[in-house]
């Protein structure tokens, strides 16, 4: 397991290097390895350490150099697969997801749900769509509201506007900025930054419930 983790880390610190390699060789096959990161990260609770926001800065570099990916392909696919990775799971929630919480297993952290759970009763129906700015919250919030019995129109609403908002926002970015010689000179560094600046609404929402449970 350890040997696992330290290849998926090594990996997504080393995206820059890792996926131009895998393109280069599988070519259109990395098509379909994109959709199935994405919707997995999005929609598996066991696999929230998946590269999200990294991954999907770095094909929009790629696809303003090279010639093997297109932006529009990735724009559909990308958007698919964040979408329906949302929604498969809510459906997981709402069929399996009491059974699942109530175990104490190893693969779905309890506290990741937690952190979920109060990150939806502060923001209501809107944590779905800002859930997907937020690593681990941005993979467990629709398993949350699918256990919650949150209304499937006003779910796919969100799912539908996150979704589009969050590709958008990564994949132009890094089609635009993702090759400027200071981002390709210090791409883990950015990488790490990426990864960081999305945390960051986990220990602010941390610090206001110490300091809500504080007062009371």
């Amino acid at each position: 397991m350890t040997e696992l983790f330290s290849f998926i880390s090594d990996f997504i610190l080393h995206l820059d290097k890792n996926l131009p390699s895998f393109l280069d060789e599988y070519g259109g096959l990395v098509y379909l390895v994109l959709f199935i990161v994405i919707f997995c990260e999005t929609g598996l609770v066991v696999t929230p350490f998946l590269p999200g926001d990294s991954l999907i800065f770095l094909c929009g570099a790629l696809a303003a150099e090279h010639s093997g990916l297109s932006l529009p392909v990735l724009f559909f696919l990308l958007i698919v697969a964040a979408i329906g990775g949302d929604s498969m799971n809510y459906l997981i929630g709402s069929k399996v997801g009491v059974a699942l919480v109530a175990r104490d297993g190893r693969l779905i952290k309890k506290d990741y749900i937690h952190k979920s759970e109060r990150f939806y009763a502060r923001h209501g129906r809107k944590s779905i769509f800002l859930a997907r700015f937020v690593p681990i919250v941005r993979t467990f919030a629709p398993f949350v509201a699918g256990i919650g019995s949150m209304h499937y129109g006003a779910f796919i609403a969100f799912n539908i506007a996150g979704g589009i908002t969050w590709v958008s926002l990564f994949l132009l970015t890094g089609y635009f900025f993702g090759n400027l010689p200071f981002v390709q000179e210090n791409f883990t560094l950015f990488v790490l930054a990426i990864i960081f600046v999305s945390m960051l609404p986990v220990p602010i929402e941390w610090y206001r419930d110490k300091k809500n449970n504080y007062k009371i």
